[in-house]
């Protein structure tokens, strides 16, 4: 069972502070791991951050302005009736859990998710394979709204369009309701950060929670030598390996010479000539300091070092 807010005629800002009250189908590969562009962290910064600012590059603009025709196509290839929910629905068991679809399927116990894909991606899509969070963001919506079905549809830019079916899963879908749960009642509520995993989408949200360092603050570390020391281990491997790296890459330039493609088996290399164009910023300070202080901007940071003490 759900309950469900109209979403026609709600602001932007109310929309995304709607989002902010429960876990979507968009947080749920990240909350479960499986999102290469996501982390639990990054779900839970923008579920206890005040801010509601939404995503906005050209990927996401596509994406949006494409859904109509993601639809129109799958009811083309399916001979299947779609329609818009305009509803945020919000499981009434777990209230954590919402949901805010693309389209219901008219007719079945069905929902549809519209996907933009790029070329460089169909390899994901190969095989009648589909990305693992948009797996989880459609059991996701399943477990919220009680429908037994859900299709998610892509068109592949340029290359191809493509559908699937997913069923109800009884095993995945308590697995992942007890992850999110988890995540809601152990991390969103009590405001305890989530393990960091390395990644730099964890990297952004550390440095905004910790942007400014108090200037000559220190603490003393416990239970970290071992990890550090790893760390420090870690760090000679990584060198020796770009060392590795560059002799091969070298090696090739050598057999390449003025060429600007080679071709080896199941590589394709390119050493191409690039033109940039960067400003002089050190010369403009010397000869032009009045137009260098008009047009400099400060910024501020936190560097990260490890030295032996």
């Amino acid at each position: 069972m759900y309950e469900k807010y109209a979403t026609t005629g709600m602001s932007n800002e109310e929309w995304l502070r709607l989002r902010k009250t429960g876990i979507g189908g968009s947080d749920a590969g990240s909350i479960c791991g499986v999102n290469p562009f996501g982390s639990p962290m990054k779900v839970y910064y923008d579920k206890t951050s005040s801010s509601v600012e939404e995503l906005d590059n050209e990927a996401v603009r596509q994406g949006h302005d494409l859904e109509d025709y993601v639809a129109q196509r799958f009811m083309e290839a399916t001979g299947l009736k779609v329609r818009r929910s305009n509803f945020m629905y919000r499981s009434t068991e777990y209230p954590f859990m919402i949901a805010d679809v693309d389209r219901l399927v008219v007719g079945e116990d069905a929902g549809l998710e519209c996907k933009t894909a790029s070329a460089y991606n169909t390899d994901k899509w190969k095989d009648g394979n589909i990305p693992l969070h948009y797996i989880m963001q459609c059991y996701h919506y399943m477990a919220v709204t009680g429908k037994c079905t859900w299709y998610i549809a892509a068109v592949i830019l340029g290359r191809e369009f493509t559908y699937r079916k997913l069923v109800w899963d009884n095993d995945l879908i308590a697995q992942m309701i007890a992850m999110e749960k988890n995540f809601w009642e152990s991390h969103v509520v009590p405001r305890v950060l989530p393990s960091p995993d390395g990644s730099d989408i964890c990297n952004e949200v550390l440095n905004e929670y910790f942007h400014a360092a108090r200037k000559g603050s220190s603490i003393r570390l416990e239970g970290f030598e071992d990890k550090l020391r790893r760390r420090a281990e870690i760090m000679e491997q990584i060198e020796r390996l770009k060392q590795e790296q560059g002799m091969i890459e070298q090696e090739v330039k050598l057999c390449m010479k003025e060429n600007e493609y080679a071709t080896s088996g199941n590589y394709r290399i390119s050493w191409s000539s690039v033109q940039s164009t960067r400003l002089d910023t050190k010369r403009m300070k010397e000869e032009q300091p009045d137009i260098y202080r008009d047009y400099a901007v400060q910024s501020e940071s936190r560097r990260f070092q490890v030295r032996a003490a």
